[in-house]
């Protein structure tokens, strides 16, 4: 995979460093207190849980089952600064949101649409966020109500060291996943699923959030298919975001944790699920070919 000399997003909040709002790990899957109540996930493993780092904002989809929106936080955010110039990671982050930028406006542009290119924010330890504190342990995550992209960048050492999935373009998947949410919030399918809060059962909640989570890693694909000539990604590359994509599948994660696996509590998707639904958005290309809502097979 090729990463330099490409374009770098301007949509991008550098607030490392600065006053987080709050200690990490108070809020978040590994506090165990979401707005202010604690909440259950259906026997994922706490210490596993974090991993669930490829998904829409924790608080939202707690929320969602839970029966109730989360409550924004009202601290005071910190000022956002230049990315040091020897931040390499930091650029690459940027230079795929750039490239999510391009890809997704041409797709909607041809769709007769506008694309509005969500922001994205680097924090450490804790961040405030429309959708609740956010805080490093849980990853990655989009938040709809801001449609803002928050990463903590040492999950990426996570990502290869805790998780055994190391590669540019898995990282990459990360972020293309997330910006994936991002498009789900201006199609509305983020609010119709959002809408079913509280109306069904605890397992169809799950699997609702499964499909949710499925599509945004085929939309993740679709990016991958129209950016593959600009960053030079081979087969070799893919191969890594498929690995990543197989070390968060639910199945992997409870089978590490516990021994055994809980389809009910599924949320994510299986590791099968999640490759050959970003292998279906990579091969085709195609927004139509990833309504995983409309299917009977996943």
């Amino acid at each position: 995979m090729q990463w330099d000399g490409q374009r770098e997003s301007d949509n991008v909040d550098d607030v490392r460093g600065g006053d987080d709002g709050g200690s990490g790990g108070g809020s978040g899957l590994l506090g165990g207190l979401i707005g202010g109540r604690h909440i259950s996930i259906g026997g994922i493993v706490i210490a596993l849980v974090a991993s669930y780092f490829l998904g829409i904002n924790p608080l939202t989809i707690l929320g969602f089952m839970g029966g109730s929106s989360p409550q924004p936080q009202v601290q005071q955010q910190a000022q956002p600064h230049a990315t040091p110039a020897d931040d390499v990671l930091a650029h690459h982050v940027k230079e795929v949101l750039a490239s999510t930028e391009d890809v997704w406006g041409k797709l909607f542009q041809a769709a007769g649409a506008q694309y509005k290119a969500p922001r994205l924010v680097m924090f450490t330890r804790s961040y405030p966020t429309a959708c609740g504190q956010g805080s490093t342990a849980q990853g990655p995550f989009y938040c709809p109500a801001d449609q803002k992209v928050y990463i903590d960048l040492d999950f990426y050492q996570t990502l290869k060291n805790r998780l055994g999935a190391p590669g540019d373009f898995a990282q990459a998947y990360v972020i293309a996943h997330e910006v994936g949410h991002h498009v789900q919030n201006l199609l509305g399918i983020s609010g119709k699923v959002d809408a079913q809060r509280g109306r069904v059962s605890e397992a169809q909640q799950n699997a609702l959030s499964v499909r949710l989570e499925l599509q945004a890693d085929c939309l993740a694909g679709v990016w991958g298919y129209h950016a593959k000539d600009q960053f030079r990604i081979e087969q070799a590359d893919v191969d890594t975001a498929l690995n990543a994509a197989t070390k968060i599948g639910d199945d992997a994660l409870q089978r590490a944790a516990t021994g055994t696996v809980r389809p009910e509590s599924f949320t994510h998707g299986t590791s099968e699920q999640r490759v050959r639904w970003f292998n279906t958005g990579l091969q085709s290309g195609s927004i139509q070919r990833c309504d995983t809502f409309n299917t009977q097979t996943l």
